[in-house]
């Protein structure tokens, strides 16, 4: 039977591109020269500084941009609060992996709501969608991408 996974995961290797990519456009652009900013990536988390909290707005933007060229879903990111120590703001972000169970379940829930002929199960931090027919399963990866959910999903380990 047909069948695929529905996961959410980020590319580690291509958040490292993406935050190397932030920091040198910082040092080229004029309106951080001579500041003291920075992005780091630590684990699954992006810490970033930068002396004043429009600075750290702008640093976002930048970072979301240059996630995007490497074809990540921004919305892996989970911005944190601002603090300020000293001269500096802070500001981490946290990356998504994985679904946890209420993700799950709504996933679930939609597929089901969908009237579509498959079956699911939850195994661990995925969902496995199995059906009789590959339009099935299309079907249900179409309904998702429409959903707008407020996590990046992706669609892997089709089988026929």
């Amino acid at each position: 039977m047909p069948s695929f996974d529905v996961v959410s995961e980020v590319d580690f290797q291509e958040v490292r591109n993406a935050v190397d990519q932030a920091n040198r456009e910082l040092s080229t652009r004029f309106d951080f020269r001579g500041v003291d900013a920075s992005y780091e990536l630590k684990d699954e988390t992006v810490a970033v500084q930068a002396p004043e909290e429009f600075q750290l707005q702008q640093m976002d933007d930048i970072l979301r941009d240059k996630l995007v060229r490497r074809q990540l879903d921004p919305r892996c990111l989970v911005p944190g609060d601002i603090e300020g120590a000293g001269k500096l703001k802070r500001r981490s972000y946290s990356l998504i992996q994985g679904l946890d169970s209420d993700q799950a379940r709504d996933i679930v829930k939609r597929i089901k709501t969908g009237k579509f002929k498959v079956q699911t199960q939850v195994q661990g931090d995925k969902v496995r969608v199995t059906g009789k027919k590959r339009d099935d399963l299309q079907a249900v990866i179409a309904m998702l991408r429409e959903a707008e959910l407020e996590i990046p999903l992706q669609y892997n380990n089709f089988r026929d």
